[in-house]
């Protein structure tokens, strides 16, 4: 959009803390110490189950290439495979190819990330044993916002178009699919991380961004709610741009040509 304005450790009651005593049979008792005003013994545990216990926490970091979608954070990331260290560590292992900014991951962008099979397996089973959760019915003027959210689109520029139309929709802001699609191959290809760093807008700073190549002072001016606030993001980037045609032109079909 070159030159055209835009973008604990739990606590441990001391009155209640015991030793463990093994036996001969394998098994091992917690027995509580003398002077306890009250306390209870603990399920024995088996030997088998103990050694078990052990070989979990011992497993080694295993490391695995994820892919950023959209909508992804590091610390969504490492929550997700659970990360010792968190994000930052995540942030760490992958710097060179995140960059400075770690608020800034692109869909797309491959991370190395660090987990163990255990915590990998727990993750997936204690999602798959989540309940569902049962739909609530959509009520009045918030019926039509629940069942395009509902839908799902593919992550390419087909499903990036229909989704920023199905939000265009939702604000009022025209376009269609031609007129988009048209002036986004013009624009970057079809690359959602595309980026002007020769033209006017550039040398001054803000160079243009995406898929529609907004300047940040327009995607930020234009910025549709709901949406990301990374310019980069293809669906953010795009209602964004057709916010700002749409007051400038009348509508993203209007432009067919530099705006």
């Amino acid at each position: 959009m070159a030159g055209r304005g835009k973008h604990r450790r739990p606590r441990t009651n001391p009155l209640t803390r015991g030793v463990i005593a093994a036996g001969t049979g394998g098994a091992a008792l917690t027995l509580p110490l003398l002077g306890a005003t009250h306390a209870s013994a603990a399920e024995p545990q088996s030997a088998p189950a103990a050694a078990q216990s052990v070989k979990q926490a011992a497993q080694p970091a295993k490391s695995l290439t994820y892919t950023v979608v959209k909508g992804d954070s590091l610390a969504r990331i490492a929550d997700k495979y659970d990360v010792s260290g968190g994000w930052k560590k995540l942030y760490k292992d992958n710097r060179a190819a995140v960059g400075d900014d770690p608020k800034l991951i692109h869909p797309g962008l491959k991370l190395t990330v660090k987990t163990t099979k255990a915590s990998a397996a727990k993750k997936t089973a204690t999602k798959s044993s989540a309940p569902a959760k049962p739909a609530a019915k959509p009520a009045g003027g918030v019926a039509q916002a629940t069942q395009a959210s509902a839908k799902t689109y593919a992550n390419n520029l087909d499903g990036w178009i229909r989704e920023a139309l199905d939000i265009m929709a939702q604000k009022g802001i025209p376009g269609s699919y031609d007129g988009i699609y048209r002036n986004v191959m013009r624009e970057s290809s079809g690359n959602p991380l595309a980026i002007n760093n020769w033209d006017s807008n550039a040398a001054k700073g803000t160079p243009s961004k995406g898929l529609l190549q907004t300047i940040d002072p327009t995607f930020q001016a234009y910025h549709v709610d709901g949406t990301s606030w990374d310019p980069y993001d293809p669906v953010a980037n795009i209602t964004a741009a057709c916010n700002y045609a749409a007051d400038r032109y009348g509508s993203i079909d209007n432009v067919n040509g530099p705006y």
